[in-house]
């Protein structure tokens, strides 16, 4: 039987994280490609950034994990990931709902703009793909990620889109300061 909760131990999390992740290879452009996608240190500074992960547990193993966190306003997915022996077994939509349910204000998740399959089960979960302007003022208010990476992402937001959009403009006015972004993409 599986159980969705709070999962707080970095290495369970890194190991979902890092034997998923090889789908994106050839997706994610090689210059942002490295090895391991996410190390212990990488995610014990997200934890200390606020992200909190949700996962699926299985007979004690740990087979999915999504990282949740509030920012300015809006709420963002961070680090979604199943197993890759149980993906598309209905372990991403439970945690995304499990979210969902958490969730006070609008949604925002990036992923990598060749990631189909990702856009692909964001839409079909009441997601849609903001256009590029909209994505690149959005990636700069709530991310701090490189260049290249932006240039290769992509955003989706769920409900109140508009309302994302306005706190990102109040963000370009200065209203909400540059400590809640946030440093990394997933």
């Amino acid at each position: 039987m599986s159980q969705v909760g709070r999962v707080t131990d970095a290495r369970e999390i890194c190991t979902v994280i890092n034997a998923a992740a090889q789908i994106y290879r050839g997706i994610i452009p090689d210059d942002c490609w490295h090895e391991p996608y996410m190390s212990v240190k990488e995610l014990h500074q997200e934890l200390e950034d606020g992200v909190v992960f949700s996962g699926i547990y299985q007979e004690g193993e740990l087979l999915a994990v999504m990282g949740f966190q509030v920012r300015g306003g809006v709420e963002l997915i961070r680090h979604a990931y199943v197993s890759p022996q149980h993906q598309r077994s209905g372990m991403g939509r439970t945690l995304l709902r499990w979210i969902h349910r958490q969730a006070s204000a609008p949604i925002l998740v990036g992923t990598w703009a060749g990631a189909s399959w990702a856009i692909r089960f964001y839409e079909n979960n009441g997601y849609h793909l903001m256009n590029p302007g909209d994505t690149a003022q959005l990636l700069e208010t709530f991310w701090r990620v490189p260049k290249r990476q932006a240039e290769a992402s992509v955003v989706l937001a769920r409900g109140q889109a508009l309302a994302a959009l306005r706190i990102a403009g109040e963000a370009q006015l200065g209203r909400i300061t540059t400590a809640d972004r946030i440093d990394s993409l997933d």
